[in-house]
């Protein structure tokens, strides 16, 4: 369990992020604060366009600038501020302190390397201390649940599963020992009871090994069980944040009611789906 008094792991202030194009400029995300201390679990939720993505991304500045620029805001992880960093000296944080895990594994792997050279190469750029990176790899690859990592060493990604393959890039994430492992839809591509497989591997990741772990989702059907914390993303801006028990029981924000209302339920004889009524929402959230 992490230490509610030590210092954040990851800190971010009052960040904003524009795209710009020669006809408009658009905000994403728009004024985002949370933070996250060392061995805990945050779930960012909204729907797709709330901000999430773009946030997650803009942890390590992965975003391509142009024509993504931040305008404001810190990210401090360890008490640096990213922002502030050169790209060698970013190097450093991207893989190796923070690792990413992406929700289409097929796109995310190589499809002509296989899985010894994409590990080796992680391995490489982020574990000096290795002087076997094979029995790393394989030790790795065993430590997500992999049957066969011999098997899996020598595969290519078409040859894997798409449970398969993510298993193969939460190692390539998990062989470099990171501080905090950013999940992004990490179960979308997959079917429910492989998703379920995935979850349960994470949350057995951060208990073995102690890293943080961001989980971006759209679905609160997941969160459950799962995070620590909560943050709820609406147009780019947090609109709810708190224990996820607290805020599953008590939603205050009209949104985060609306989403969770929207989960379907086993054994409710509902002839439809709850749906968000934006109409509704938008009048709700206009100032008077």
């Amino acid at each position: 369990m992490s230490d509610p008094n030590a210092a954040p792991l990851l800190q971010v202030s009052d960040l904003a992020i524009e795209f710009a194009s020669p006809e408009r400029t658009i905000r994403a995300v728009d004024g985002v604060s949370f933070s996250m201390a060392n061995g805990s679990t945050l779930a960012v939720v909204g729907e797709s366009g709330s901000g999430k993505s773009v946030t997650a991304l803009s942890l390590a500045r992965l975003l391509p600038s142009p024509p993504a620029r931040v305008r404001s805001g810190k990210i401090l992880f360890d008490g640096t501020d990213l922002l502030t960093l050169p790209e060698t000296a970013l190097r450093h944080y991207r893989g190796g302190k923070i690792a990413y895990v992406f929700q289409e594994p097929s796109t995310s792997l190589n499809p002509v390397f296989s899985v010894a050279f994409q590990l080796s190469e992680a391995m490489a750029l982020h574990r000096h201390d290795l002087t076997d990176r094979r029995a790393a790899g394989l030790a790795a690859l065993s430590e997500v649940g992999i049957r066969d990592p011999e098997r899996c060493w020598k595969s290519y990604p078409h040859e894997l599963s798409g449970g398969m393959q993510q298993r193969v890039m939460i190692a390539m994430a998990l062989v470099c020992r990171p501080q905090l492992l950013v999940a992004d839809e990490p179960t979308t591509a997959l079917d429910v009871t492989i998703q379920a497989q995935i979850l349960n591997l994470l949350r057995d990741i951060r208990s073995r090994f102690g890293m943080a772990i961001l989980l971006i989702t759209h679905n609160f059907g997941l969160v459950k069980g799962f995070a620590d914390h909560v943050v709820v993303m609406f147009r780019g801006k947090i609109v709810e944040q708190g224990p996820t028990d607290s805020l599953l029981a008590a939603p205050r924000h009209p949104y985060t009611q609306a989403l969770i209302a929207c989960v379907p339920r086993l054994g409710e004889s509902k002839k439809r789906l709850t749906t968000i009524d934006y109409d509704k929402l938008d009048a709700l959230l206009s100032p008077s």
